[in-house]
């Protein structure tokens, strides 16, 4: 009875998703509404009807204003305030990605590899006929933006964290699907912001193609990097090594433990998996490597290819332990740049297979800058006070050397 319930509640929701278009457009809608408004308190120092010493300023009613985007078009109604001081990025940020992607759709149409979901997606948002001209249009207003954002001066004193990661798409290239990879880079700034750095395609992942990457990365004004978290791809880390000398190489320890127990049957891995926790959440490098020793010698005789990898490549996993312990759980892995990745997933499902590679770019660095905007004008991701106090301090002088009698 349960189950049957439950599939006919998944049918009633098909149902109307598929016959009431308006469904999604007015949660949509409303979601949009509640920024605007949170957007206007923030910006008055209080809600309706709040009072405070706190508060800057008054409302003064709304003006309409309507949004297009991949559900139709949305009804809004923008706060004003009485001294006219209030705007709101939403519009643009928002337009901004969702043309990236529309775009896409529209080229796949105008290619004729278009589906009934990609006439459906585009449809409202950009009418039934869809030319060539409309997406020439479309791109000459957002490829100058993004191409200015992807070439901007990097302005900050210093970046002393990096982390770099990578991922595939998959594109038409001279009529063929192929993958290309992109290349993602985000630092943490001397202010504890983050912000996405750099976002490229690329036909591979090579110690070239990284090297060129931070080649431009320097000429753009990076500068102060300090430690690199990195999954342990050969080329990446002789690129690394090469650009970055005197900073710090950390291994992902995600990746790191991932490729551990893929070397044990799935009966052995919840067992792996509890060492390994024990030995990445000691509390000194010392804890640490003393667990991995004792790891590596409850599995020797075993499985000896996890003794000899522990021991081989432990110490790459245990350079976040040279900075503040603050800082560590979020230096330790690329887990940083997950929420960016799994909006680049949700994003890039929809087209599966882009058009060309200027629709790949064009997309991920739509929603990187849009990443990289939150994190510049939102919470601090570190205290980095704790970090320069630490290299201010003066160095412990080395033990005085005694001559043997």
């Amino acid at each position: 009875m349960a189950e049957r319930n439950g599939s006919e509640r998944g049918k009633l929701g098909q149902a109307i998703l598929l016959d009431d278009p308006g469904f999604l457009r007015g949660i949509v809608e409303r979601t949009l509404q509640v920024v605007l408004e949170e957007e206007m308190t923030a910006h008055l120092g209080g809600g309706r009807h709040e009072r405070g010493s706190g508060r800057t300023g008054y409302r003064n009613g709304s003006r309409p204003r309507t949004l297009s985007t991949r559900v139709g078009m949305l009804d809004l109604r923008v706060p004003q305030d009485r001294d006219g001081t209030f705007s709101t990025e939403l519009f643009a940020r928002y337009q901004r990605s969702e043309q990236a992607l529309v775009t896409a759709l529209m080229e796949m149409y105008v290619q004729g590899v278009s589906t009934r979901k990609v006439a459906a997606i585009t449809e409202e948002p950009c009418g039934t006929t869809i030319s060539k001209s409309q997406v020439s249009a479309w791109v000459g207003r957002l490829d100058p933006e993004l191409a200015a954002w992807r070439t901007r001066p990097l302005t900050a004193a210093a970046y002393p964290y990096l982390v770099v990661d990578a991922r595939d798409e998959h594109a038409r290239v001279d009529g063929r699907v192929v993958s290309l990879g992109v290349l993602v880079v985000a630092g943490v700034r001397d202010d504890g912001r983050r912000e996405v750095l750099a976002v490229e395609e690329a036909d591979t992942e090579s110690e070239a193609t990284y090297h060129e990457l931070f080649t431009r990365l320097t000429a753009r004004g990076l500068r102060g990097v300090e430690l690199v978290t990195s999954d342990a791809h050969r080329g990446l880390t002789a690129a690394i090594a090469r650009h970055f000398q005197g900073a710090s190489w950390q291994r992902c320890q995600v990746h790191f433990g991932r490729n551990l127990r893929g070397m044990v049957g799935a009966t052995h891995r919840g067992g792996l998996s509890e060492e390994l926790r024990g030995i990445f959440g000691a509390g000194t490098a010392a804890q640490a490597r003393a667990a991995a020793r004792a790891c590596a010698q409850s599995w020797r005789a075993s499985h000896p290819q996890v003794a000899v990898k522990l021991e081989a490549d432990l110490e790459d996993c245990l350079a976040c332990y040279a900075f503040p312990a603050a800082h560590r759980p979020r230096l330790r892995t690329t887990n940083g740049l997950e929420r960016l990745n799994q909006e680049l997933t949700r994003r890039t499902r929809v087209v599966r297979i882009f058009p060309n590679r200027a629709a790949v770019e064009r997309l991920v660095t739509a929603l990187a800058m849009e990443q990289s905007e939150d994190w510049v004008s939102g919470r601090r991701y570190l205290d980095m006070d704790v970090f320069w106090e630490d290299r201010r301090r003066p160095a412990a002088p080395a033990p005085l050397a005694y001559a043997a009698d």
